[in-house]
């Protein structure tokens, strides 16, 4: 139902009658809800919430990512009152859908953080609803990909990143998000071998089978290719998409704590997204927006857009699954 009328004096983030649709509001004005939906804790009914973790405590250099999920749901306002460009699909009007909001815990103890976050996101599982999460760093996928692969198994993973985060770590206590990846390999939520890392334009030594496109064969070889590529690699299977911001080039995201030159282009990212349509998608995230770092707001513009366009995938996934 349209939202224009103003004498009916709500806001959506608290008060959309229903789940479904596209909202009317002013994108200057109202609560910073993910694309105007309702926030709420009920479950009931849903079909994907959006949830954020304002985690930033596993930098290894600039911190600031604690502030993305706002920034995210800030930018996003200037997106929900039309569908999403390029796709057949219209998750706003077909799914329920709810900003679930962020994640409580206690920034001092941070050593409870990561069971919390796989309790909070196997909650959501546990209720039928999808979830995508809006980053905090990228130490916060590790936790995620437990809960993900305590329902789905050992899974396919997209990973689009300036850096591998596989650096050798087993010290499973250390909380790093330099070192995720190795250690979602390590504990078995993630198969390397039918996953994949884009954008790569840091060393890594070994990458413990993980299929790799570096951001210059991007480049080179097109993004046509790198994205037929990607969906040979993952197939039907369970697929969990990460999102690190520093993936694209710093002069399309400076606001991030690692950035590094090289990267992708915002419309290579953009096209990519898209013609991932049809992958068993299962859940995604969006990480390492950090707004101290970039006064334009161009960052978690991109940011908002990348969840945008999870929201597409899982929705295609769940049309076509």
């Amino acid at each position: 139902m349209p939202l224009e009328d103003a004498k009916s004096d709500i806001d959506a983030a608290f008060m959309r009658p229903d789940l479904r649709g596209y909202s009317f509001e002013n994108a200057f004005a109202g609560a910073t809800s993910f694309l105007r939906r309702r926030y709420s804790k009920d479950l009931n009914g849903v079909d994907l919430a959006i949830t954020g973790v304002p985690f930033d405590q596993a930098v290894t250099h600039r911190a600031g990512t604690r502030f993305g999920p706002r920034a995210i749901r800030e930018a996003s306002s200037l997106m929900p009152f039309d569908p999403p460009h390029g796709w057949p699909t219209h998750p706003l009007e077909d799914m329920a859908i709810v900003d679930y909001g962020d994640l409580a815990f206690d920034y001092a103890k941070t050593a409870d953080f990561p069971a919390r976050l796989t309790h909070h996101i196997a909650g959501i599982l546990a209720a039928g609803a999808g979830v995508i999460t809006l980053g905090g760093d990228h130490y916060i996928t590790l936790p995620i990909l437990r809960a993900f692969a305590a329902k789905f198994g050992p899974l396919s993973v997209i990973h689009f990143d300036a850096h591998s985060d596989l650096w050798p770590d087993d010290d499973m206590s250390r909380i790093d998000h330099g070192t995720m990846m190795y250690k979602a390999v390590k504990a078995g939520y993630v198969d390397p071998t039918t996953s994949v890392q884009i954008g790569i334009r840091t060393t890594t030594e070994d990458y413990l089978g993980f299929n790799v496109i570096t951001a210059r064969e991007l480049h080179e070889r097109g993004h046509i290719w790198a994205t037929a590529r990607t969906r040979e690699i993952v197939g039907a299977r369970p697929t969990y998409l990460t999102f690190d911001i520093d993936a694209l080039d710093p002069a399309y995201a400076p606001g991030t704590g690692t950035p590094v030159w090289g990267g992708l282009h915002s419309w290579q990212a953009s096209a990519m997204l898209r013609d991932l349509a049809g992958i068993n998608l299962v859940g995604g995230d969006v990480v390492e927006v950090s707004p101290p770092y970039d006064t334009t707001g161009a960052t978690a513009i991109a940011g908002a857009h990348v969840a945008y366009e999870l929201m597409c995938l899982y929705h295609w996934a769940k049309v076509r699954g």
